[in-house]
């Protein structure tokens, strides 16, 4: 028998039923980093990227923001949960690089990591696709997550 929480004693897929769960504050942050390259940076003015399709930062923000929102559509098994926050912020590294986080807060019985994730993601390729008429060099370079709170375990990677 399986030890994976979403396979039933039958062998198939399930989701996991949490309603024996504590509610608790739950959060979860993941990062992003993004090589754009010094042509696309060379772009940047006043804390914003503007191509031909707009302002770059601000548009990728609110699509990742999107992305956490639909994370249960996109993903089979995990629940739709009641997004209490989402917090999606973009620095500059260096010359050629940025790093976007995407923090979630929800008070709920299961986490947010999946959803943190893909909100990174999303903005991610949200920025790929509106520089790509720049550059074709773009590469999302590393996903990962940072932290997670408010479980049965804390996880705090960086």
């Amino acid at each position: 028998m399986s030890n994976f929480t979403h396979i039933n004693k039958d062998n198939n897929p399930k989701m996991v039923d949490v309603s024996d769960k504590k509610t608790t504050k739950r959060t979860a942050t993941a990062k992003a980093t993004l090589f754009l390259g010094k042509e696309i940076l060379s772009h940047f003015t006043n804390d914003e990227l503007i191509t031909k399709k707009g302002p770059v930062f601000q548009t990728a923000i609110i699509a990742g923001i999107q992305g956490v929102k639909k994370t249960s559509e996109l993903i089979p098994m995990c629940h739709p949960l009641l997004i209490n926050g989402v917090d999606v912020d973009i620095k500059i590294a260096d010359s050629e690089t940025i790093e976007v986080f995407c923090k979630v807060t929800i008070e709920g019985k299961t986490g947010v990591e999946m959803e943190a994730l893909t909100g990174v993601n999303i903005t991610c390729l949200t920025i790929y696709d509106m520089c790509k008429s720049i550059s074709q060099e773009i590469v999302i370079k590393e996903v990962r997550l940072l932290e997670k709170t408010g479980g049965k375990s804390d996880i705090k990677n960086g």
